[in-house]
């Protein structure tokens, strides 16, 4: 049950709820028929240097985007008109870097609020550790309201992060925190996690904060050993994202997909690459990895085991266009 701050901090944010069926791109609203082909977990850039040295003065945009368009041009020929930029602030979120890549490329780019508890909080900021659930909620929310950085880009998801394991109280807090900023937006969540435990306790939280299963993605559920977990979790509703195919493990990738498929859940999955990214302080960015082996090595695959242009529809077209909507999601 909602307390009464939660509940006035919920109905300040109205107005942007009444707006049905839209999805918050950098660039603004776009309704979910606009979406298209859907690439759910990229990055662009991530810095690993944590939260406390972290600094766009650590790279410069103009270097970044030499490298980072020739792979969004590739993507784009593969028909893919939008992607989700998933790296996190303190992390090498970086919304004028997306904006650029956006214009150069003419790809519809999202990108984040929240905050990213796993490694060990080393991406927290300091206040994360001292604050409360709401207050960290007011900060994401506010990030929605009034655009990120001084901008007017509003984030179109909130992303988290915990480790795996059961979750501590820190990223229990973090959880707390992405439901009731779900309340208050409509905004999904989308949370790093891998094996399941952590999963499901992250699920009975969002629960017990008033947020339904459908409002969020279990992230890196690949991690996960237990496939039929994916079953349990896509039944309660919740979104599993079969996300590290920039990285091999074709096959079971496959495998995994059809699994879910065979048991009527394909319209519960979402699929991507985790790819890219660049890394200031190394070379050139480090050693990019593109984004098209879902095109020219999973979907074969697939195909050979039945899978229809319209199952490839579900997967990468209307299951982001409804996971990503602007819905609250109450249980």
């Amino acid at each position: 049950m909602l307390t009464r701050r939660q509940f006035l901090l919920t109905a300040s944010v109205a107005p942007f709820l009444q707006k049905k069926e839209q999805i918050i791109t950098i660039d603004g609203a776009i309704r979910p028929q606009q979406i298209g082909k859907t690439l759910i977990h990229e990055h662009l850039l991530v810095d690993f240097i944590g939260a406390d040295k972290i600094s766009a003065d650590r790279w410069s945009r103009e270097e970044v985007l030499k490298t980072v368009l020739p792979y969004l041009l590739e993507v784009k020929k593969q028909g893919v008109k939008t992607l989700l930029d998933c790296t996190p602030a303190f992390l090498g979120r970086d919304v004028h870097l997306l904006k650029l890549a956006s214009q150069k490329s003419g790809l519809q780019i999202l990108t984040n609020t929240g905050y990213y508890g796993a490694v060990d909080n080393k991406y927290l900021p300091k206040w994360a550790f001292t604050e409360t659930a709401e207050q960290l909620a007011d900060r994401w929310t506010t990030e929605f309201e009034k655009g990120i950085d001084g901008t007017d880009v509003r984030p179109g998801f909130i992303k988290i992060g915990v480790n795996p394991g059961p979750l501590s109280e820190l990223h229990r807090k973090l959880v707390r925190a992405a439901g009731l900023t779900h309340l208050r937006t409509g905004l999904t969540i989308c949370s790093h996690t891998g094996p399941a435990l952590a999963a499901f306790e992250e699920i009975e939280e969002l629960q017990r904060t008033g947020v339904h299963p459908s409002a969020f993605v279990w992230v890196h559920a690949q991690g996960e050993s237990n496939k039929n977990l994916y079953t349990k979790a896509a039944q309660m509703g919740a979104w599993v994202s079969l996300d590290g195919m920039g990285w091999g493990d074709f096959e079971n990738y496959a495998s995994w997909i059809d699994l879910l498929k065979s048991n009527r859940l394909l319209h519960r999955v979402l699929i991507s690459h985790d790819a890219g990214w660049y890394k200031p302080g190394e070379t050139n960015g480090g050693n990019f990895v593109g984004f098209t082996a879902i095109f020219e090595k999973v979907l074969p695959i697939l195909r050979q085991k039945g899978f229809t242009q319209n199952d490839f529809d579900q997967l990468l077209i209307r299951n982001p266009a409804e996971a990503f909507q602007i819905r609250v999601r109450k249980t």
